[in-house]
């Protein structure tokens, strides 16, 4: 038996623990942990997966510490910290040890250092980081942070930019940024690398092999470009996809969620793209789709974005969603999905066909929607 515990946040006050046994495919809510209001995402301290990040998602933004134990119960909060504005919708852990944190509702955010002797404690020193307004009727909606070599990207939904963020004097600052299309929203992003052609990446000018892989909200557009030069070099658009699924129905409204790629192993070889549709308007009997793509030809003028396939999850905007662990127990065959709407619950579904297709294995209706997942 190989059983794994998922904590999923959620627009309430607490923080849940699942209970995943992938033999019996059963999924059990085993516990709720008292947290501060809305702990919208979570996220694991990169080299101590028994301390965990939660933002409250609320007017006067925080970031708060907790400590996990085995079974997946929280502490109560050791510490928190204002996240310097209003409505934080993501915080991610970083390598340094600080936590960044970013403000949705006031286009700011701030990236929080820890105590290097305990990282449950925060050093409330680090500035809040404002961005720049876009041309009015827009504002600023950052959406999330990468943490790529020394620099922070953080992707701009309201300003159609990525924004680069690199140390200085001890805290990080602004250093430039990567335009997307105009009206696209940028909402999370994601990075991959592969060996590409080299001669036509000199030919082309495409300074690296990585790329940046970019969900946009607005246009749910899948985009897919090199990395430019800091603190302001440009790359073009390679591709662009639809992920809307096809036929929706009449009166649907789609807002792209979240974006997925995860490591290859040797049952996945190939590092597709998952990434989720919320649709907000008039819902499908199938529920929202979850739709996986190939990045194909990767240095090549046929460089481009396949779509895979099209997976219906019978889930209502699924906002977070989430792949076990690659550590030898076969957690990377599951994800796990919930939906900030309806009442459809937890989900896991099982991947299929080395990563080509989605298969559901357990369903969990105690808590009706959770909007985050991590693995332990």
């Amino acid at each position: 038996m190989v059983s794994f515990t998922i904590l999923a946040g959620g627009y309430d006050v607490f923080v849940a623990a699942y209970l995943f046994n992938s033999a019996t495919n059963s999924l059990s809510l085993v516990s709720k942990s008292t947290t501060g209001p809305s702990p919208s995402w979570i996220s694991l301290h990169p080299t101590n997966q028994s301390i965990l990040y939660a933002v409250n998602e609320v007017t006067s933004g925080a970031l708060q510490s907790f400590t996990v134990d085995s079974a997946g119960t929280l502490s109560p909060a050791i510490d928190t910290v204002s996240s310097g504005g209003n409505g934080p919708a993501f915080a991610t852990a970083l390598s340094t040890g600080s936590v960044a944190i970013f403000n949705y509702g006031s286009g700011d955010g701030r990236i929080v250092p820890t105590n290097s002797c305990d990282a449950t404690k925060f050093i409330d020193s680090a500035p809040t980081i404002s961005f720049p307004a876009p041309l009015a009727p827009s504002v600023s909606h950052p959406h999330m942070a990468l943490e790529h070599g020394s620099e922070v990207l953080v992707p701009d939904l309201g300003g159609d930019r990525i924004w680069r963020l690199a140390p200085s004097a001890g805290n990080y600052s602004i250093q430039g940024f990567i335009p997307q299309p105009a009206g696209s929203g940028p909402r999370h992003i994601a990075i991959s690398s592969k060996r590409l052609n080299l001669s036509y990446v000199v030919s082309s000018k495409r300074s690296s092999d990585d790329r940046l892989f970019t969900l946009h909200e607005l246009t749910s557009t899948l985009t897919v470009q090199a990395i430019p030069a800091a603190p302001n070099g440009t790359a073009f658009i390679i591709a662009s996809a639809s992920i809307v699924p096809p036929d929706p129905p009449s009166g649907a409204s789609f807002a792209a969620g979240e974006i997925l790629i995860p490591k290859t192993t040797t049952d996945f070889p190939t590092p597709y793209i998952y990434v989720s549709n919320r649709n907000v308007g008039v819902q499908d009997s199938r529920g929202d789709a979850i739709a996986i793509f190939e990045h194909v030809n990767a240095g090549t003028d046929k460089e481009g974005l396949e779509l895979v396939k099209h997976v219906y999850t019978g889930i209502d905007q699924p906002r977070g969603m989430e792949f076990g662990p690659a550590d030898g127990r076969g957690g990377e065959a599951f994800l796990a999905v919930a939906g900030v709407a309806g009442s459809a619950g937890t989900k896991i579904f099982k991947r299929t066909e080395g990563g080509k297709n989605l298969e559901l294995v357990a369903t969990n209706l105690d808590i009706p929607t959770r909007t985050t997942f991590v693995w332990l």
